[in-house]
């Protein structure tokens, strides 16, 4: 399981600067809430995607925005780590960079107060000046919840984040995971067992 599998909704951003819509379980109206504020839809390793392509944060903000209001109305299990709705994303280098690898999530900080809020949220000193990780022994939902909680309170500081998913492109995205109650029922058996006298 990714990261991106977790709540109902996740929106995140990848490198090369798509903004992509998640989910994992249906939602009323989705398809119409998502294309209408200018998502395309793709199908993509057993999953749909919703992107919008590299563009100005302004307008991924309205468009993800308008999104996020619509499916709020029906879930609030979302989680937005999207990069390219900030608006400070593009024009200056953020204070707080989250990185998420395979193994770890480690952020920097360029200032005393982004490195408070980042202890208060679990993260630890990790070598160098301003360096950080999340322990090693937190599981992915754990972390996931860490870096959301540290995100957002780093926004509302003003303190601006970038939060990199480790996606470089829309084909990176992984695939959905298997559900077991998505696998078709065995076929019927039209044979009659006799029982033994």
């Amino acid at each position: 399981m990714s990261l991106l599998d977790i709540p109902d909704v996740f929106i995140g951003s990848t490198d090369d600067g798509h903004t992509f819509v998640v989910l994992n379980r249906r939602i009323r109206d989705t398809d119409r809430l998502l294309t209408e504020a200018g998502f395309l839809t793709r199908e993509h390793l057993g999953r749909t995607l919703y992107l919008l392509p590299p563009g100005t944060a302004q307008d991924a903000h309205e468009r993800a925005g308008i999104a996020m209001y619509g499916l709020l109305a029906h879930t609030h299990d979302l989680v937005d780590l999207a990069w390219t709705t900030r608006q400070h994303s593009a024009t200056r280098e953020p204070d707080v960079t989250i990185r998420f690898t395979d193994h770890a999530v480690t952020a920097t900080a360029a200032t005393g107060q982004a490195d408070a809020v980042l202890v208060r949220h679990g993260f630890i000193p990790a070598g160098a000046k301003r360096q950080y990780a999340l322990p090693p022994r937190l599981g992915e939902h754990e972390a996931l919840s860490a870096v959301v909680r540290a995100e957002a309170h780093l926004y509302a500081d003003g303190i601006s984040v970038r939060i990199g998913l480790g996606i470089a492109t829309p084909q990176d995205i992984p695939p959905a995971p298997f559900r077991p109650g998505a696998a078709p029922a065995p076929p019927p058996t039209t044979q009659v067992q006799r029982r033994s006298r």
